[in-house]
């Protein structure tokens, strides 16, 4: 959201003065069965939560060379635009924001390992690292622009007591449930049963497939409802108000600045709570 704590902070202010509505688009957290995955959560379908893991891998930054061919992103290569940290503000931050949103959990602490593949890069390519959440769960997160060979590959699971969900991006219209006891289940978007959140969010009729740009549209309809609802001083639906907001960003930024501190210390614990 920004490059850095100080400014996430600064434009948290400014946006809480101004009583604006502010949607950040992790497009992610607005597919169906990721909201169907949050609202089991919530629900306590799985029970106390144990255990959070979440990646998002893609090979565009495997080669030596700038595989910017066509100049659309010329920031990625450029330390002072791309940020502390250009794997972590342009993967990382995403990846955290889903699990955040489906466990419901924000960490507490992490120790974490950025690295850079390739030699001559101004930035950063690769990093790990473990989160401890305040309710005694774990964590797991790994994020890499050098996966040869990935597509954009970006999943979590989150385990609880009770069972699991797995949700992946290449296959956004499936979530896996499988509880402790009795059989695994592939819930469906569009198929019966599914929450309130799950069903706004879909769009397209069921058996016809819809992902990433129905994501974005789902955010932005959102917003537009509370901004309509905002300037016309009337009610939303409160579902149209679970989108990211200003506040998810300033936390982003808290784990890229907790990240980067505890690598640059080889990897010891390091606190990842903000106070807003």
């Amino acid at each position: 959201m920004t490059n850095s704590v100080e400014e996430a902070l600064d434009l948290v202010r400014r946006v809480r003065q101004s009583g604006l509505v502010f949607c950040l688009t992790h497009c992610y957290a607005a597919y169906p069965m990721v909201r169907q995955a949050r609202a089991m959560v919530r629900e306590g379908v799985l029970g106390e939560i144990r255990l959070i893991e979440a990646e998002y891998l893609e090979g565009e930054l495997a080669e030596p060379v700038n595989p910017d061919r066509y100049g659309r992103m010329p920031w990625r290569q450029d330390p002072k635009q791309a940020g502390p940290s250009l794997v972590l503000g342009d993967l990382g931050t995403h990846a955290y924001n889903l699990a955040c949103t489906v466990s419901g959990l924000e960490a507490e602490s992490l120790c974490a390992e950025i690295t850079r593949f390739m030699p001559g890069r101004e930035v950063d390519d690769n990093a790990a690292m473990l989160l401890r959440y305040p309710n005694g769960a774990r964590g797991m997160m790994w994020v890499s622009q050098v996966a040869a060979g990935t597509e954009e590959y970006l999943s979590v699971r989150v385990f609880g007591e009770n069972g699991m969900l797995e949700w992946r991006q290449p296959n956004p219209n499936d979530l896996h449930y499988r509880p402790l006891t009795g059989p695994a289940q592939i819930l469906t978007r569009n198929g019966p049963g599914l929450s309130p959140a799950a069903y706004r969010a879909a769009r397209a009729y069921r058996g016809n497939p819809e992902g990433y740009f129905e994501a974005f549209a789902n955010l932005y309809s959102d917003a537009a409802e509370a901004i309509a609802a905002r300037r016309t001083g009337t009610t939303a639906d409160p579902l149209a108000l679970d989108f990211p907001t200003v506040e998810d960003g300033a936390k982003g930024m808290k784990m890229i600045e907790a990240a980067v501190e505890s690598s640059a210390q080889g990897g010891v614990w390091t606190d990842c709570t903000l106070e807003l």
